[in-house]
């Protein structure tokens, strides 16, 4: 009886090992330093709603070992709850690619899962990459199903960074088609460069109480353009750069002038929006470790306990579309919890048990 449950403790030893990768791997490989090593950073959308309040999804961070961080395909819209919605204002939405019986989309795009990933490779070498379509809805439309507001499409957007070294960091922003409403009310294919328009039926986010806004007067200057500099990142404090340091994502620049039914202004509402927003950074004298034959870049396992900065709220505190969401902090307590079982087990010893 005795090595029944000596053999119990290894079976439970073994189960913690396995329900927390992280812990195998940092037996074997070496993790690099949290706050000055090589790090990578993800995130879908991202919205910041007047100044200085902002709006900021789940970012995925890359782990201290070689794995990956994903984020949840559950993630398919901005805002996701009452909260959001609070943040956020009440008459637009994002969907971030997946939909359901009605698609926000013109005829022929699919729905699809994005990928959202951060990644510490194998040779330690961080990369991120976003991909995913994006319409942006505008509610206030008054159109019968989402495709009738949708007024902005990212079709088969990308956005990817890889720090392989000092010398060889790289970044990359593509789009296969910007779709814009345009003037007769039709979704149209805008390049895919980049956009600058001027006279977008396009309302503000939110509402002011009491504000008595004339549809048809109203109006926004859109521009979309590529993120090329980590400071045009929307991100929460524990998003940090290093000494060399990639960013890359589509920024969506929207200037809503407010009027009323006789066209007079009443307010101008300025939103910024960065979808697939990444970024990595590596300190100046970073070396990649070999890649063990299986060339640079190489795959990683599976995810040492993710590292994520979650989404979170705070209630609006004026009456205007200033709004202000904050990061509840890293998440690694998988990592804690999985080292507190492993030396439980190690200190415990079997029970002795008087055999029958």
């Amino acid at each position: 009886m005795t090595r029944f449950v000596t053999k119990l403790a290894a079976a439970t030893a073994a189960f913690v090992l396995a329900s927390a990768p992280g812990l195998a791997s940092a037996q074997t490989t070496q993790a690099v330093d949290e706050k000055s090593g090589p790090v990578s950073f993800a995130n879908v959308a991202s919205v910041r709603i007047g100044n200085p309040g902002s709006l900021i999804t789940e970012t995925q961070r890359s782990p201290l070992s070689p794995g990956q961080s994903k984020l949840s395909p559950d993630r398919t819209v901005v805002p996701r709850d009452d909260g959001e919605r609070t943040t956020f204002g009440k008459k637009w939405d994002i969907n971030l690619g997946r939909y359901g019986a009605q698609s926000p989309y013109p005829p022929g795009i699919a729905s699809r899962d994005h990928n959202v990933i951060a990644a510490l490779q194998q040779t330690t070498v961080p990369t991120a990459v976003a991909e995913s379509n994006y319409a942006l809805i505008d509610n206030g439309r008054g159109g019968a199903t989402p495709a009738e507001n949708t007024v902005l499409v990212l079709e088969g957007a990308k956005s990817s960074v890889d720090c392989s070294s000092p010398s060889k960091a790289t970044s990359a922003t593509s789009v296969s088609k910007i779709w814009v409403r345009d003037d007769t009310g039709k979704l149209q294919p805008s390049g895919a460069s980049g956009v600058d328009i001027k006279g977008l039926k396009l309302g503000p986010p939110s509402l002011v109480k009491d504000e008595n806004i004339g549809k048809d007067e109203t109006t926004s200057d859109l521009t979309v353009s590529r993120v090329t500099a980590f400071d045009q990142l929307i991100r929460q404090d524990g998003w940090r750069s290093g000494d060399v340091t990639k960013a890359a994502g589509w920024k969506l620049d929207i200037v809503t002038h407010v009027r009323d039914d006789a066209g007079k202004d009443l307010r101008e509402a300025r939103t910024t929006i960065v979808l697939g927003g990444v970024s990595c950074a590596i300190p100046r004298n970073f070396v990649a470790k070999p890649a063990g034959g299986t060339g640079p870049g190489a795959a990683p396992e599976q995810p040492a306990v993710p590292g994520t900065v979650p989404a979170g709220g705070i209630p609006p505190q004026t009456a205007d579309s200033t709004r202000t969401v904050v990061g509840l902090g890293l998440l690694g307590g998988g990592i804690v919890i999985g080292a507190a079982a492993m030396l439980f087990l190690r200190r415990r010893k079997p029970v002795p048990v008087r055999e029958k």
